[in-house]
């Protein structure tokens, strides 16, 4: 149980992705400081899990951000992980998409990363430790349909990825994104229970032929966040049913 005691920041922790990570956290042994926009999700996600530290707000305006990794100072000193789940896609034909829906759609796949990077990254440093995990898209590797918008944020992440794990590896601060497929969420499992055929159609490029579990897609967030990875940074790693290969 190498999470054992770390100080985990979990954004978009009231999403099916973000509450999975979160209960295997909290399993393992870590102590949890959530972020979300949905309050009531939130609120009642802290409670199951023994009264976690929690802001609700737009983690894409800085001070939200700045908000709840003060929250994980005042409470714990440091900040050891940074899982970076904020996020969902508008997806749809990229003619099809507004200024309003494009402002949204990187908002909140790039900035809630940036700014959540950007007040963590000085604690981690003065400790001469940290893990950041986000959560990308594989949708930015092999161009999915409808998903241009989604994958010019996504693949944001991605890059962002890669040059802070150069910038910041001398403090033994690693950076990685997991990139998902199509997850079984509640919802996708509901509209692929009732034959969507826009829904259905995404799995004709995953070679498994099926989304990925989220108890999938959260090992490898909490593998890439503990010790035992500390070799591992600068990656994008698909957990994807080979729907991209290499």
């Amino acid at each position: 149980m190498s999470l054992k005691n770390k100080i985990v920041v979990i954004t978009g922790a009231a999403s099916p992705i973000g509450a999975t990570v979160t209960r295997a956290m909290v399993a393992e042994g870590a102590h949890v400081i959530l972020g979300d926009l949905m309050g009531k999700e939130l609120a009642e996600l802290a409670a199951e899990v023994g009264g976690a530290p929690y802001v609700v707000g737009d983690l894409a305006d800085e001070v939200v951000a700045k908000r709840l990794i003060d929250t994980a100072i005042t409470a714990h000193g440091r900040v050891d992980v940074l899982v970076n789940n904020a996020g969902g896609g508008i997806i749809r034909p990229f003619l099809e998409h507004t200024p309003d829906t494009l402002r949204e759609t990187v908002n909140r796949n790039l900035w809630t990363c940036l700014w959540a990077c950007r007040e963590a990254l000085p604690h981690m440093v003065a400790h001469n430790y940290g893990r950041i995990v986000n959560v990308g898209a594989d949708s930015v590797r092999n161009g999915l349909w409808d998903h241009a918008a989604y994958n010019a944020a996504k693949g944001g992440m991605h890059g962002l990825t890669t040059g802070l794990a150069r910038e910041f590896a001398g403090h033994d601060i690693t950076v990685n994104t997991v990139a998902p497929c199509m997850v079984r969420t509640p919802a996708i499992g509901r509209m692929l229970e009732a034959g969507d055929a826009y829904i259905t159609r995404f799995t004709t490029v995953i070679p498994k032929g099926r989304p990925a579990e989220l108890e999938e897609v959260s090992s490898m967030i909490l593998y890439l966040a503990r010790d035992e990875a500390r070799f591992v940074t600068g990656q994008v790693i698909s957990v994807n049913g080979g729907s991209t290969m290499l």
